[in-house]
């Protein structure tokens, strides 16, 4: 979405195990989101600027810093950021837990994101279930890791039971394991890789763009 032109900000809300200031190598960031949580900084000292042009926020590795940070807190953190960018994207825990449960309350829309089995997408109807419950849209879902068998869900099956439309789906791609440890997006680190194709697509979607794609790329995977 930084590349199609938007202003996005990413925050991570997984407090208990954060992991995209790692993926975006940026581990050790001065002030996080959790010193934001505390009172001991304000939002705006918590945005690091990426060199793809990203803004995020993360939040701290240190287990010291888990004490005195309450969850419920993050939808009034928030609040000082709006207008200062074009979307927010809130990065939210695994589960429905406090910490997931916080980010769906703080958040306008949700986008699940899911591999195609049952036990994962039954909890993403849980999580649609919540996100009704508390006032937010329930925008669409995300079907990720894709290996392409039989034993897999199918579309019609995740759109029947969830009720939402299916935004992407994203191949298993080995390309994304090499981008995690090279600490970079991977959508920059292989840009014409199956998984990123489908990422920029996605990124198109939520902006409003209509996606189209060359039928020679779709056959020779350039």
């Amino acid at each position: 979405m930084t590349e199609l032109g938007a202003n996005v900000l990413v925050v991570d809300s997984n407090l208990t195990t954060p992991n995209l200031g790692i993926h975006l190598g940026i581990p050790l960031y001065p002030k996080t989101l959790h010193d934001v949580l505390k009172g001991k900084a304000h939002i705006n000292e918590a945005i690091y600027r990426h060199p793809t042009g990203l803004r995020v926020i993360p939040a701290s590795l240190a287990l010291s810093d888990l004490r005195g940070v309450n969850p419920k807190d993050l939808p009034n953190a928030l609040l000082d950021i709006l207008g200062i960018v074009d979307i927010v994207l809130i990065d939210g825990a695994a589960g429905l837990g406090n910490e997931a449960l916080a980010a769906i309350e703080a958040a306008d829309e949700l986008l699940l994101v899911s591999t195609a089995d049952l036990p994962a997408v039954t909890d993403a109807l849980k999580a649609v279930k919540l996100a009704q419950q508390v006032g937010t849209k329930p925008t669409g879902i995300v079907v990720n890791r894709i290996l392409g068998k039989k034993h897999e869900m199918t579309r019609e099956e995740i759109r029947s039971m969830l009720d939402v439309p299916i935004l992407a789906e994203i191949p298993e791609d080995h390309s994304v394991g090499e981008a995690i440890a090279n600490r970079v997006p991977v959508v920059k680190h292989k840009p014409r890789s199956h998984a990123s194709r489908e990422m920029k697509k996605l990124a198109a979607t939520l902006l409003g763009y209509e996606v189209k794609e060359p039928w020679w790329k779709r056959v020779l995977g350039v």
